[in-house]
């Protein structure tokens, strides 16, 4: 098998999960549930370790998606990994191989220090610092999802209430009339909630995403992305 198109593997490790019943179950039906959970070329999330699910998906929106989906919750920190993976992918997440799982595992490792419960690392499969600024359009792409989800955090019961019916409505006056409110006090929940601003930053992570994936495949270096607390475990798959 060798090195193919470059995809986005997301690893995400359950907080505290020895305090907390298991999280995998509801975590793995929420994000099958996504439209774009089936998209070609991706494979659907697992449980690969105890309280560690993954999955495979060729699409930043999509790896967006699937960010808020696991961020909303608290329960998760996850690590978003760039890079080529071995081809012909296989049907299970739990046999695939590449760069970008070494990369994701790394970034979810990392996750634990960062101000926000993700990280974005990349990896071609050479252990020399970055060029063709791989390293730059990382940072980019990790700082803006850090931004999103600081926003989100802040998001309330009401607030998420309000935004997932916009989602499934076609206008604030219905999402008015299902709450029994008025327009208007739909209008201020959704300020509230951060919802334009959400929007905008969803499809800002996505496009800064999309551009440090698409130059993680086209260099042929990288190293793992600067941090200030303490060292990196190698652990490659």
């Amino acid at each position: 098998m060798g090195e193919g198109q470059g995809l986005i593997v997301i690893t995400a490790d359950q907080r505290a999960s020895r305090r907390h019943a298991d999280a995998v179950p509801g975590a793995l039906e929420a994000l099958a549930a996504l439209p774009t959970a089936t998209l070609p070329g991706s494979l659907p999330f697992e449980r690969t370790a105890g309280d560690e699910i993954q999955g495979v998906t060729p699409s930043a929106e999509a790896a967006v998606d699937t960010i808020g989906t696991l961020l909303r919750t608290g329960q998760w920190q996850v690590g978003i990994g760039l890079g080529p993976v071995e081809e012909p992918l296989p049907r299970s997440v739990r046999s695939a191989r590449g760069p970008a799982f070494i990369a994701a595992r790394r970034a979810v490792e990392r996750a634990h220090r960062c101000p926000q419960d993700l990280a974005v690392d990349a990896n071609v499969g050479v252990d020399e610092p970055a060029e063709g600024g791989i390293e730059q359009a990382v940072l980019a792409a990790e700082g803006a999802l850090w931004l999103w989800a600081a926003l989100l955090s802040r998001r309330t019961a009401e607030g998420w209430e309000v935004t997932d019916l916009l989602e499934r409505s076609d206008s604030q006056k219905a999402v008015a009339r299902t709450l029994g409110i008025s327009p208007s006090a739909v209008s201020q929940r959704l300020r509230t909630a951060g919802w334009t601003e959400g929007r905008r930053g969803g499809i800002l992570c996505a496009d800064l995403l999309a551009a440090a994936a698409g130059r993680a495949v086209g260099s042929t270096r990288t190293g793992p992305v600067p941090d200030d607390g303490g060292d990196e475990d190698e652990d490659e798959r």
